[in-house]
């Protein structure tokens, strides 16, 4: 006997959720948001104030405001990368050919 309710679709992830909502630029947002997240953590780990992270990243408090609610239009990805280093951390980037089983090369950001 039938319910009468159908089982939605379920769709794989690409693993980016820009990309899954076929927003422009995903693959700059998804690495925004990584650093993001990484730069959030440290002051939140750290417990360093919004004034005092906003010192030493060298911008103003509503801005640190903007970066800790992931409003992050304003911010390049090369700017949170200064501010990853600004706040004692290293960014490393390592560029390496993708494996022949991927259809398209990726941008992966990942904190250690």
């Amino acid at each position: 006997m039938a319910s009468g309710k159908s089982k939605p679709d379920v769709v794989r992830s690409s693993g980016n959720v820009f990309t899954d909502l076929s927003l422009s630029g995903a693959e700059e947002k998804q690495t925004k948001v990584r650093l993001a997240v990484a730069i959030n953590q440290i002051i939140q780990n750290q417990r360093i104030p919004q004034i005092e992270a906003a010192r030493r990243l060298n911008i103003n408090q509503p801005k640190i405001s903007a970066l800790s609610n992931y409003r992050l239009d304003g911010f390049s990805v090369e700017r949170l990368m200064n501010f990853i280093t600004a706040l004692d951390r290293d960014v490393e980037i390592v560029i390496r050919k993708k494996p022949r089983s991927r259809k398209e090369a990726r941008i992966l950001v990942t904190a250690a």
